[in-house]
């Protein structure tokens, strides 16, 4: 082994760095060969989540910070051996590359560490459940956090970039400060407008809307797929996107209709003649609602809510756990009744009549007409 130490002194100084940074690269490749499929055999074995989602994210990145950490070692050896010189002088600033990817390989490391936080936080609270209020509220304060968290992994490996060099070392400096992270911080997060940065602060952690919530935004309908620092994306029924800046929501009146539970009621409305039977609909929907598998036994009424000088308005409640399968069940609950109507009260449906009450088809409205 001294010998071929020796042998590598008397080589030209870049191929010892060759060197250096080939021997690191095999020793890294071994490491993560060795390390991963145990890590993984473990997680398998204890069926731990966190071990397996660690394994399959930071891969790469321990690869490339183990590799960058030990040519920095190695060549940090070289250039302990080297005298004053100009191939010193000139290691002494080659150093600053490995070190440098050091740092943004850190940044790398530490970024897919909180993704694995994250991955680990949303297999725990499952949002596909019902009653999903407490989940939908973890996760929308995790989204926000953890783009916080990016936010600041950034800038502290910017500013530990900057701190290599003699001329940068201020600034870095600065960056590192309490005011340098708020004002970088606040200049990433908010971009245009720090009303934003502050509207997003509060919808995490007061939360008018939350992940997965159903809302009615200028008259769109649509639930909330994304909150980023600066701005909501809902998924519109239609599967269109619909954008929208968090301060608008601070700002403007919007309808949420999951802010305190998934559970909805629905109306259902029908025209009707003053002739109709109610009480054999509000029957036939005592009938209908028990078959259907979207209702959750809540409410289920029947009530003449209006009238006109031609016709009676009927409106039947029906409830279920969600918007959806709210509008589904409103949907299938008009389909039937107007059916039911058509077969068996033809005659009650909204229709024209005389000064005598006489009931008058269009073909006798026109002859009268005519006289």
């Amino acid at each position: 082994m001294q010998e071929f130490i020796e042998l590598l002194g008397s080589t030209p100084l870049s191929l010892q760095l060759l060197v250096a940074f080939g021997i690191a690269l095999a020793l890294t490749t071994v490491i993560v060969m060795v390390l991963y499929p145990i890590l993984r055999a473990f997680a398998r074995k204890t069926q731990s989540f966190t071990l397996e989602a660690f394994s399959k994210r930071t891969r790469t990145s321990v690869f490339c910070l183990l590799t960058m950490l030990l040519t920095y070692w190695f060549w940090n050896v070289i250039n302990a051996s080297i005298t004053e010189g100009e191939e010193h002088f000139l290691l002494s600033a080659l150093l600053h590359l490995p070190r440098t990817l050091l740092y943004i390989f850190g940044g790398a490391f530490l970024i897919q560490v909180t993704r694995v936080a994250g991955d680990t936080i949303r297999h725990r609270y499952n949002t596909n459940d019902v009653n999903n209020l407490h989940e939908r509220k973890v996760l929308t304060q995790l989204q926000y956090i953890q783009r916080i968290v990016f936010i600041i992994i950034f800038v502290v490996v910017v500013a530990f970039i900057f701190l290599q060099f003699e001329g940068m070392r201020k600034l870095g400096t600065g960056i590192l400060s309490t005011a340098g992270v708020g004002g970088i911080i606040i200049g990433l997060a908010a971009q245009k407008s720090i009303a934003n940065l502050l509207a997003g602060f509060q919808i995490a952690f007061t939360q008018p809307i939350r992940f997965d919530d159903v809302l009615i935004v200028n008259g769109e309908f649509g639930t909330v797929e994304e909150i980023t620092l600066t701005y909501v994306t809902m998924k519109l029924w239609d599967q269109r996107r619909q954008v929208v800046p968090l301060q608008y929501f601070i700002d403007n009146v919007f309808q949420n209709w999951t802010r305190s539970n998934t559970e909805l009621i629905g109306s259902v409305f029908l025209h009707l003649d003053y002739t109709f039977p109610v009480n054999e609909l509000r029957a036939e929907v005592e009938r209908y609602l028990p078959t259907q598998e979207f209702w959750d036994e809540r409410v289920g009424t029947v009530a003449v809510t209006d009238t006109t000088d031609r016709v009676i308005v009927v409106r039947i409640l029906v409830s279920s756990t969600n918007a959806g399968n709210t509008f589904t069940l409103r949907c299938n609950t008009r389909e039937h009744l107007l059916t039911w109507v058509r077969k068996n009260h033809l005659d009650k449906l909204p229709t024209t009549r005389s000064d005598k009450g006489i009931i008058l088809m269009p073909g006798v409205v026109e002859e009268n007409n005519e006289g």
